[in-house]
């Protein structure tokens, strides 16, 4: 193995910042190449077939180029929808995201779960098998709030958002029959974690909220353990988008210890 092939780290934008925050606890020294498909934002409001082919082919021309020992979706909606189909046609290691509905159904108290995600992630098989497997003693409310990814992405960029603004996105979910006994919240998509603050403001103090970045990482450190690292230039960050947008985003990826941006 070479020391210094990267993890990639692959979402549909920045949300998959929250996954590389907590793997950089445990693997601080891991040389890590994030990529996100901007052009290709928001993949929520895609059909299954146009997100299984995008990130399909982005993923194959993407581990050509970088040969990444691991490759880690940082999405939930390309998870539930292509990867198993990544899976088959790559050779290298892949780690997906799923909605982290086992944890969410070990600590509610009420038995009452909100699932929130994209509309793409709350319809899909993957989540009905999640349920069956892990909640089907629980009561499992399920919104797709897609509005929350521009916020997560317009709240990372600087921009303003207000509590009333995300409210307003996620409100289906507790408006539903039941939904005044919901006590978890599973954050099934990687941005919604960067509005956890305005979301507890909004659901109140006694939601739990629980999504899947610390669980991922553990996973990805599993995978590699034992392997060497070494970080010979600073991190790269990749976008299928517009590059002068990308760079708004500069200072952000610095403190992740990403400082090169470049178009993919």
């Amino acid at each position: 193995m070479d020391a210094s092939s990267p993890i990639l780290l692959f979402d549909s934008g920045v949300g998959g910042l929250t996954v590389l925050a907590e793997m950089r606890k445990l693997l601080p020294d891991a040389p890590v190449i994030y990529a996100a498909d901007m052009a290709g934002l928001p993949y929520g409001a895609k059909s299954e077939a146009e997100v299984a082919a995008r990130v399909a082919g982005l993923l194959g021309r993407m581990a050509e180029r970088y040969q990444p020992r691991l490759i880690c979706i940082a999405c939930n909606t390309a998870s539930t929808i292509a990867l198993g189909m990544v899976r088959e046609v790559l050779e290298t290691p892949i780690v997906g995201t799923v909605p982290a509905i086992k944890p969410a159904a070990a600590v509610t108290k009420t038995g009452t779960i909100g699932l929130l995600g994209t509309q793409a992630t709350v319809r899909q098989r993957y989540v009905d098998d999640l349920e069956r497997e892990f909640a089907s003693d629980k009561v499992l409310l399920r919104y797709g709030a897609n509005d929350l990814v521009a916020l997560g992405e317009a709240k990372l960029r600087g921009e303003t958002i207000s509590v009333d603004d995300v409210a307003r996105a996620a409100s289906g979910l507790v408006l539903q029959p039941g939904g005044e006994n919901m006590d978890t919240v599973v954050l099934a998509c990687t941005h919604f974690p960067l509005l956890e603050p305005e979301l507890r403001e909004a659901f109140g103090q006694d939601v739990t909220f629980v999504h899947g970045a610390a669980g991922i990482a553990r996973r990805i450190a599993h995978l590699v353990e034992g392997q060497p690292f070494t970080r010979a230039e600073p991190g790269l960050a990749v976008t299928t988008g517009d590059l002068a947008d990308f760079e708004r985003l500069a200072s952000t990826f610095a403190q992740h210890g990403i400082e090169r941006l470049e178009r993919f």
